[in-house]
């Protein structure tokens, strides 16, 4: 039997805790090399870049309509007798479209035809009695003050004359005015008054609408007035046609609203084309471009480099973030509004950017609609 000293079992216990020890410090130094193998993965509050709006198209149905309307009336008052057109029939220019009762006035015609003869019958009066003063006056049988009366009889009498010829042509002008004639090629599109009705001067009895261009009056908001300016092309289809598209411009933008409506009257001139007809129902579409617009993030998503303003950025290929410069545009009570840096479609950082280095993995929230819409593109 072997027999063992106290030292050989103090030697033995040191091997055995010199190799226990070896043995935890291999297995610790193997959890620290586990432990830093294990990359760190942060998760993150992230905001959308929502995309820019690429346009919008604005659209307005209005009524076809003739350039020039005319709004017909008689020039002098009247009963009407006679009315000759309705609404759609064509007419020319000396067309008699209307007449009224022209008794009195062809009456008064020959009052002044009348006085007209009675004037010129002493203006010859007067001339002889001129003629005679003058003789008498050269002879030396008359005065000087009995010429000079000659003189100014004479020529009140002519001026009586030349009124009364005056009065002769007004009185043979009003007996034409009581036929309503047509001075243009065109259309009529409305009976203001008929047969048996008295009108008075100008009071509107007939609508034509003359021939040639033809245009869409549209109302348009004052929010979109803006959008429309003359000699805009705009493009006009016809409900009548879906095929049938023109080109029109804008002619005439109204200065002012209409107080009823609080709406502008924009008129659209047409090319000449047979397939449009008065009244037809208009489709008119003007395109409006987007204007450039800016980002708007929430205030904790802006961070500082170098005093320089950056956002984090997030990488969805890699899900790491990296840092990007921007241009900040003002501060808003519900954030920042970036000018430039930031595109539709970026995700930024939201919050705890103090904690973020470039390439630092970041884990996504799973879903993203709620974040996204803390981030609107504004103009």
């Amino acid at each position: 039997m072997h027999s063992f000293s106290v030292f050989d079992r103090y030697s033995r216990f040191l091997a055995l805790a010199a190799l226990f020890g070896a043995i935890g410090a291999g297995a610790s130094a193997c959890t620290e090399a586990k432990t830093e193998a294990v990359e760190t993965i942060r998760p993150v509050k992230v905001v959308e870049i929502a995309s820019a709006d690429a346009g919008r198209e604005l659209v307005y149905s209005g009524a076809v309509r003739a350039r020039t309307e005319m709004s017909l009336g008689f020039r002098v008052p009247g009963k009407i007798i006679e009315r000759l057109v309705d609404v759609g029939d064509r007419v020319k220019p000396g067309d008699v479209l209307a007449r009224i009762d022209a008794t009195d006035y062809e009456l008064a015609v020959q009052t002044a035809e009348a006085n007209l003869d009675a004037a010129k019958k002493q203006a010859e009066t007067a001339g002889f009695t001129l003629k005679r003063a003058q003789q008498l006056f050269q002879r030396k049988f008359s005065s000087q003050a009995e010429l000079d009366a000659a003189t100014l009889g004479y020529q009140q009498a002519t001026a009586s004359r030349d009124a009364a010829f005056s009065a002769l042509r007004q009185t043979t002008n009003q007996v034409s005015y009581a036929q309503l004639k047509a001075d243009r090629s065109g259309i009529v599109t409305a009976v203001s008054a008929d047969r048996g009705q008295v009108v008075g001067t100008g009071t509107p009895v007939l609508a034509v609408a003359a021939d040639g261009e033809k245009e869409v009056q549209i109302a348009v908001p004052e929010t979109d007035i803006s959008h429309f300016r003359r000699d805009q092309a705009i493009e006009v289809g016809f409900w009548t046609d879906d095929r049938l598209r023109l080109d029109g411009k804008v002619r005439e933008v109204a200065g002012s609203a209409d107080p009823q409506s609080r709406t502008f009257s924009v008129r659209v001139s047409l090319p000449d084309d047979p397939r449009v007809l008065l009244g037809m129902t208009a489709t008119v579409r003007a395109k409006v471009e987007a204007a450039p617009r800016s980002a708007s993030v929430p205030l904790a998503a802006l961070a500082d480099r170098d005093g320089k303003p950056i956002v984090w950025v997030v990488d969805q290929r890699t899900a790491t973030v990296h840092a990007r410069d921007v241009a900040v545009a003002d501060f808003t009570p519900d954030g920042v509004r970036v000018a430039q840096g930031l595109q539709p479609g970026d995700l930024v950082v939201a919050a705890g950017t103090q904690f973020m280095t470039e390439n630092l993995k970041v884990k996504l929230p799973d879903d993203r609609s709620a974040a996204s819409a803390d981030a609107v593109a504004v103009r």
